[in-house]
């Protein structure tokens, strides 16, 4: 099959869009991503306890329409193609599961096999959506239909994050789900006398961790996806953008920065001046009028020595070490490392002592098979839509690495929603990478 397969569906994006469409994967994530950020994640099914969030059992659902799938298309099809990011997931997975079995295996804390148990299953769950992303969409049309709309659902969630902020409620307490058991109460956080929003998220770290990882997604959409009306593309930027600068979250501000900038090395320099140049403009204007939030901002960054937040994470390195030298290779057991001991705040802390080495080396593996990915479908992008794909390949690239960096600032593995988030756009990378090798000789 000649490259121009995967390089025309890119091309005719643009095209008039049928009316019916047959429910096909695409349709199937898409009720994932509304479940997911729609649902907040203190509404769980009541009987299945933490394991009983409806987007863990959805995930669970794909990862066997994955299988299914895979062994459906072994019959009919006996070539098989290497696909980078199906190995680091593998890898991720087996060190995982490794780590499990060794844990229990050897005597350990009854409280602690029930948390373990769930984080396997919400790793299977995750690596569901991600598999059956990476598998299951056809086409580059389809690729972008399910970043659009990952990027509506990102906007939406931001304006609930501006509502709470100007009416100082949580909203959220007001929704209830037939079926679905309420674990908290809905809440607000608080810091320096301005409201944090946090939407349907547990914690505002987390709920700023999912913006980060979308807003990268939500720029190309606004600059490529001409097709659509100009208010509709541009919305979800301003409202992601606007509830991050509000939310006086460390790790928001700097996990956004770091996946626009992965962003601006793959614009145009006429954009790139633009973009920065609005950038430092309504810095400027913000400053101006609401010089109150630009001196909550300085004041997050400006003595890291004395704030409490810093200083209890660099405190944690020491108690990490402590527990990683017993079991270095593959930690004490995934899932095994409860908040009773310690809040790491920082997840490659919780994967070294949880899973060691390997299976930090495996977490960081999915990263950089993603990055080289994308970097590859750049590179082999056709001339004539060569400015699109490098655009779409450097917001992928954004989103990833703003996810994984988030992981620096807490518990990441302990929040379904941001994982899941992240784990949905590994299988848009994952797809992306299928389609252009699908469309390549097999040798070559």
């Amino acid at each position: 099959m000649s490259s121009l397969t995967f390089h025309g569906a890119a091309a005719i994006r643009d095209a008039p869009r049928p009316r019916t469409r047959t429910p096909d994967v695409v349709t199937w994530l898409t009720v994932y991503i509304v479940v997911l950020l729609a649902i907040p994640t203190r509404l769980v099914i009541g009987p299945l306890g933490s394991a009983g969030a409806p987007s863990m059992l959805i995930g669970l659902m794909s990862f066997g329409m994955w299988g299914i799938m895979i062994a459906t298309r072994a019959r009919s099809s006996p070539t098989l193609r290497f696909y980078p990011m199906r190995w680091a997931l593998g890898a991720l997975i087996l060190t995982s599961a490794l780590s499990y079995a060794l844990a229990m295996s050897r005597p350990i804390n009854g409280d602690e096999v029930s948390p373990a148990d769930v984080a396997m299953l919400s790793l299977i769950s995750w690596a569901g959506t991600m598999l059956l992303a990476t598998d299951g969409i056809r086409t580059r049309q389809r690729v972008n239909d399910l970043m659009w709309r990952l990027v509506l659902a990102g906007g939406a969630l931001a304006l609930l994050g501006i509502a709470q902020f100007v009416l100082a409620m949580p909203l959220v307490d007001l929704i209830h789900i037939p079926g679905l058991t309420e674990t908290g109460p809905g809440s607000l956080f608080v810091r320096n006398g301005l409201i944090r929003p946090n939407g349907t998220a547990t914690h505002p770290i987390e709920y700023g961790a999912i913006l980060a990882m979308i807003l990268p997604l939500a720029l190309h959409v606004a600059f490529q996806h001409t097709n659509r009306r100009l208010v509709w593309r541009w919305i979800p930027v301003l409202a992601i953008a606007a509830v991050i600068g509000i939310s006086g979250s460390r790790s928001a501000y700097l996990c956004a920065i770091a996946g626009v900038l992965v962003c601006i090395f793959t614009w145009t320099p006429l954009l790139r001046r633009w973009v920065i140049g609005v950038g430092v403009a309504g810095l400027v204007l913000v400053s101006l009028v609401w010089p109150r939030l630009t001196r909550v901002i300085v004041g997050l960054f400006s003595n890291p020595a004395g704030d409490p937040s810093i200083g209890s994470r660099t405190d944690s390195f020491t108690l990490a070490w402590a527990f990683f030298v017993d079991h270095p290779l593959l930690g004490r057991g995934f899932g095994t490392f409860l908040p009773k001991y310690r809040i790491f705040d920082n997840q490659f802390l919780v994967s070294l002592v949880s899973v060691g080495v390997l299976g930090v080396l495996a977490l960081l593996a999915v990263a950089v098979v993603a990055a080289t990915e994308m970097r590859h479908v750049a590179r082999a992008a056709l001339p004539a839509d060569g400015v699109r794909t490098r655009d779409l390949a450097g917001s992928l690239i954004g989103a990833v690495v703003a996810g994984f960096v988030s992981m620096a600032f807490f518990d990441a593995f302990s929040f379904p929603m941001t994982m899941g988030t992240l784990f949905l756009i590994l299988g848009i990378v994952g797809a992306l990478a299928r389609l252009e090798r699908d469309s390549a000789p097999l040798w070559r």
